[in-house]
């Protein structure tokens, strides 16, 4: 043979080569998409990211999944429903992923939630907290991780009720997580104490508090006690502005979420002290699965963990978990598989319903204090999320026939 010819097989041989190598690559990983919102949230999602990417290590130094090792391809969302649907489009389509994790914000997790369900996808939602997302506007292949609004909600009441305060203040933020927030305390609130009165509520865009303004409207009412759900920048503008003009002073404050780590550090010493929260105690924690999760994350990323560790680590176990007991990709296995699905997380075993598929996965109770120039949590309390669901019959009215 001349050169030519020479040259010319030895072309054809190694692309051959290379894909034998490429497909062998490809069918020795288990691809799972993920999407959310890295830019718009960062102070959770920074530490979301580090949560799965510790799972995922974990899961292949210990042999990976049906003898492959998983691979996350992420995505992010831009924290936009449209920009969300077409990551989810991209990740099926051209980069052929068994299934979808993650979102944040609630408009984005049900906006996927529509797509898992036309497409056909299994989609387990890793913080979105919209109840519609299990209930209302529930689908077959759409499964919820966190408490939902209702659930964290509901674990505040029994505080609010011991105070017995008549005179309420509302602020939220202006979309489907405060908007459910605000519907979910009212009711619960009205059930246990009929004479309560809601005498100002304010609801800023999110991302977009006037806080002076809010602050006082909310002192011109001259309220017995709050409740907000917001977070993030919104809630430590808030709070700043509520210290500045005395409104907390002689006022009881029940806050969503304002005990994590991620929105409580930021204020150092201007945490509110004594405000009523759902949080995360990080370093009060000591549990045994508690205690080997926080270990092993301090020991890889030198920094202590914040909620969304706990968020992002236990999504990709539950991805990790599904995919053991379907014991295939296929779609309506792992539908079938996610329904009572089992998963071992830092806060202890969990469950995703069967009749609404949300997860029993609870939250930390209890009130900010200050210790050493920071915010950090007291007289706090697990609550279990199993105790604050609704009955069979409830869902069955609330929920759509699949």
């Amino acid at each position: 043979m001349n050169r030519r010819t020479v040259l010319k097989w030895s072309a054809v041989l190694g692309a051959a080569v290379f894909g034998l190598s490429s497909g062998a690559q490809a069918q020795d990983t288990i691809k799972v998409g993920e999407l959310n919102s890295y830019k718009n949230f960062a102070a959770f999602l920074e530490p979301y990211k580090k949560g799965w990417e510790l799972a995922v290590e974990e899961i292949n130094a210990n042999g990976g999944l049906l003898g492959k090792k998983l691979e996350i391809v992420s995505r992010d969302d831009s924290g936009n429903p449209g920009e969300a649907v077409r990551a989810a489009e991209e990740l099926v389509s051209r980069e052929k992923v068994s299934f979808l994790i993650g979102t944040f914000p609630s408009n984005v997790g049900l906006a996927v939630a529509s797509f898992a369900k036309e497409k056909k996808v299994l989609f387990i939602g890793a913080e979105p907290l919209t109840d519609k997302i299990v209930w209302d506007q529930g689908n077959k292949y759409t499964f919820r991780l966190r408490a939902s609004t209702y659930m964290q909600t509901a674990m505040l009441i029994p505080d609010a009720l011991k105070l017995k305060k008549k005179r309420w203040a509302i602020v939220y933020p202006n979309y489907e997580y405060g908007q459910a927030a605000t519907a979910a305390f009212k009711k619960l609130m009205k059930e246990k104490q009929p004479d309560v009165e809601f005498v100002i509520e304010q609801a800023p865009p999110l991302g977009k508090i006037e806080a002076g303004a809010v602050v006082d409207a909310i002192a011109a009412a001259k309220p017995d006690a709050i409740f907000s759900s917001l977070f993030g920048g919104d809630l430590a503008k808030f709070v700043r502005e509520g210290n500045t003009r005395g409104l907390f002073k002689n006022v009881a404050v029940f806050n969503l979420l304002a005990g994590e780590p991620e929105y409580l550090d930021p204020l150092k010493e201007e945490a509110p002290e004594g405000w009523y929260v759902t949080g995360y105690p990080w370093d009060q924690i000591n549990t045994p699965e508690h205690k080997k999760f926080r270990d092993a994350y301090m020991k890889k990323y030198n920094d202590y963990p914040r909620l969304g560790s706990i968020v992002g680590y236990s999504t990709v176990y539950s991805a990790a978990a599904v995919i053991k007991k379907a014991g295939s990709l296929d779609t309506e296995k792992l539908v079938a598989a996610m329904k009572g699905l089992q998963v071992e997380t830092p806060f202890g075993p969990i469950t995703y319903r069967a009749q609404d598929h949300q997860s029993t996965m609870g939250a930390f109770v209890g009130q900010i204090t200050l210790k050493d120039g920071k915010g950090t949590m007291k007289n706090w309390h697990y609550e279990d999320g199993a105790k604050y669901l609704p009955s069979d019959a409830a869902v069955a009215k609330m929920r759509p026939a699949e």
